[in-house]
């Protein structure tokens, strides 16, 4: 089956680094996994429809986290797309409510008001997914040859999406912004290395982080 994978990369806010979207083009439609923040709502659509994805075409839209930088799309999408939203139960209560921390260890409350401040997440990008995925699920009935992994550590729903041909799209797990590794900012550091572990015996080829770029599982291996 065909399946071609292109990055889109959008600024967060006050261009506080990049996030990586990923839109996965299969013979019968697309899959988009994360949305990336709402400042940067024009350019991701523009990126969209010049790759032929339009409305009725966008079949899946993933979120591998509920971070506002992954998520902050995604209802949008939903309205003007017509696209089904999916994620882990674990983080609902981030999209629902708005709340980067639900779910998550105790925070420092100035770090929480930083976050609202600068996320523009907020009621218009609030939503409930249409449906909750989690470990060992089939995608595909959505046209998508893939299967989910939950994969908690940087939050307590993260997941990373594996398809056949050994893509792995890991979400916030792994970074690829200095070298690739765990990501720099974890709510629960032991659960995520229990997390990296159980990648080992899967057959993963390229890794596509939620920050950085692509990189080949055999270099991380390498580098632990």
């Amino acid at each position: 089956m065909r399946q071609e994978i292109r990055i889109i990369s959008l600024f967060l806010p006050f261009r506080l680094g990049r996030v990586n979207c990923y839109l996965v083009k299969e013979e019968n439609g697309c899959v988009l996994i994360d949305t990336g923040c709402s400042n940067r709502r024009a350019y991701l659509q523009k990126e969209l429809e010049s790759s032929d994805c339009r409305s009725g075409q966008l079949k899946l839209v993933i979120l591998t986290h509920g971070d506002f930088d992954h998520s902050g799309n995604a209802a949008y999408l939903r309205r003007e797309f017509s696209a089904i939203i999916a994620m882990h139960h674990d983080d609902l209560g981030m999209v629902e409510r708005g709340d980067m921390f639900w779910n998550r260890e105790k925070s420092n409350i100035l770090v929480k008001i930083l976050a609202s401040t600068v996320s523009g997440f907020g009621k218009s990008e609030r939503l409930k997914p249409d449906i909750y995925i989690d470990d060992g699920d089939d995608l595909s009935q959505y046209g998508f040859d893939a299967r989910v992994l939950h994969l908690p550590g940087h939050s307590k729903g993260s997941i990373g999406i594996l398809t056949a041909r050994g893509d792995l799209f890991c979400g916030d797990l792994l970074e690829n912004t200095g070298k690739p590794g765990l990501n720099s900012v974890l709510d629960a550091p032991e659960i995520a290395k229990v997390s990296l572990e159980k990648l080992n015996s899967l057959g993963i080829k390229t890794v596509y982080p939620g920050h950085g770029k692509p990189f080949q599982m055999e270099v991380l291996t390498k580098n632990r």
